[in-house]
């Protein structure tokens, strides 16, 4: 006699419980040695840069996340964890935007010249402001490329390779420990499905004998 469907189900998901925590394993050995080999390039740079040069004074005072994790759930009601890395944008050439913004203004002034006075010192007022403005613009520009900069930068333009290769592993590490989170999710799920279905098998067996 075969087995009933209960217990081949049962063995699958067995065999999937075994599988997850399989790669689990692996990934947490992973995660492990990236941290280590991190800190043991930063002691490194340290050494070569010396202490000082490679500690939080470097830190730029205003700071964003470059990397979001982002949680959800996905349709078998398992949690899923996604990280989206915020890629330096090529920027666009400045003079393409002047040539777009000069260009109709130039035009408008060149049909504008036979006005009455007072809307001449009205559109010199305005040009006014706007140059006042501008220095104001350029300022949060500054400011959103600092936040957005590149965090090697802090310790320096030519940093060594040291610091390049623990900024790779901890950037792997983010995207690594999001991996763990959304596996260890489907191991719990698993483990349940499990015990409901032993708990089901166990009280038909049950009832069969009696």
């Amino acid at each position: 006699m075969g087995l009933d469907p209960a217990s081949l189900r049962l063995d699958q998901q067995l065999l999937q419980f075994m599988d997850q925590l399989e790669i689990l394993e692996e990934k947490r050995q992973k995660l492990n040695t990236l941290i280590e080999d991190g800190w043991f390039n930063i002691s490194k740079a340290r050494y070569s840069m010396g202490n000082k040069q490679v500690s939080a004074l470097q830190y730029a005072s205003e700071m964003e996340p470059l990397v979001h994790v982002y949680a959800s759930r996905s349709e078998n009601g398992e949690a899923e964890f996604k990280c989206e890395r915020k890629g330096d944008k090529a920027e666009e050439p400045k003079g393409s935007k002047t040539a777009e913004t000069i260009g109709p203004t130039d035009g408008g002034l060149r049909r504008r010249v036979n006005i009455k006075k007072n809307e001449n010192i009205d559109e010199k007022v305005t040009s006014e402001d706007e140059c006042e403005k501008e220095p104001q613009l350029n300022t949060k520009n500054e400011k959103s490329q600092c936040q957005h900069q590149d965090p090697l930068k802090w310790f320096g333009i030519l940093v060594p390779q040291n610091l390049k290769q623990a900024q790779a592993a901890f950037k792997e590490v983010i995207t690594l420990a999001a991996d763990i989170s959304t596996l260890q999710s489907a191991i719990v799920k698993t483990r349940l499905e499990m015990q409901t279905q032993m708990k089901d098998k166990q009280k038909m067996a049950s009832e069969l004998k009696e």
